[in-house]
């Protein structure tokens, strides 16, 4: 098994085999919890208006985050703290942001594509491990999916040591990206829709035993919930 990293929506357009979206701040986590929580069906897409159509086709609401989109123009915000607080059972949620729903839709040369995240980190690694593939490349998506963030580095680094059984550790991790730019939005006092609580549940390791796997849908990508064996689950 050859298992490669690469970056960014550029990364996720040539990945190959079995690809692994990686957005911890935090499109991938709030992916778990939306399917922990009980939505009935859960669709990424690229954009707000394709968002809204969908949503308005299928009975559903939007969840997201874009630059230069306000808050209000969503019916849930990307944030797991608060998505712990609403009641999704039952709901169809249209997600899009500025990375990691993107990232998604753009895998064309992917034998498959999941969902990971610290979050479920083991259930990732338990799945890859399963499904022995020959190729495996795990998608930092990055800030915007144009530049570098630490925080879907690491995580893919992490992930892939786990799978080639190489040491980690992930106190060091964690205590490392608390300080990093892009975890900066959730001890900032002027945000409503980045609760602190949010850095530390996308840091919690191995929260949920299963993945999110993608299938192609008219105008995104619908993720479907693969238990894997193994794991912890909340």
């Amino acid at each position: 098994m050859i298992v490669n990293v690469v970056e960014c929506l550029s990364g996720a357009q040539r990945a190959k085999g079995l690809v692994v979206i990686v957005d911890v701040f935090r499109s991938t986590t709030l992916g778990c919890f939306l399917a922990a929580g009980g939505a009935a069906e859960y669709i990424v897409t690229d954009s707000l208006d394709r968002a809204r159509a969908m949503a308005a086709e299928r009975g559903g609401k939007v969840i997201g985050e874009l630059v230069d989109v306000p808050p209000r123009e969503f019916d849930y915000l990307n944030s797991p703290a608060l998505i712990e607080q609403a009641d999704i059972r039952g709901e169809t949620l249209i997600h899009v942001t500025n990375a990691g729903t993107r990232g998604l839709m753009v895998c064309t040369e992917a034998d498959e594509v999941i969902m990971g995240s610290f979050v479920n980190a083991q259930a990732v690694v338990d799945y890859v491990r399963a499904r022995n593939p020959e190729v495996v490349t795990l998608v930092a998506m990055g800030t915007g999916g144009v530049m570098r963030a630490q925080e879907d580095m690491m995580c893919a680094m992490y992930i892939k040591n786990e799978i080639e059984e190489y040491p980690n550790s992930f106190k060091t991790l964690k205590n490392f990206l608390r300080d990093v730019d892009t975890a900066a939005k959730f001890f900032d006092e002027t945000r409503d829709d980045c609760p602190e609580a949010d850095f530390d549940l996308c840091m919690d390791l191995d929260r949920f035993d299963f993945v999110l796997k993608g299938e192609p849908v008219d105008g995104g990508v619908r993720l479907n919930r693969v238990a894997v064996a193994g794991g912890t689950s909340a």
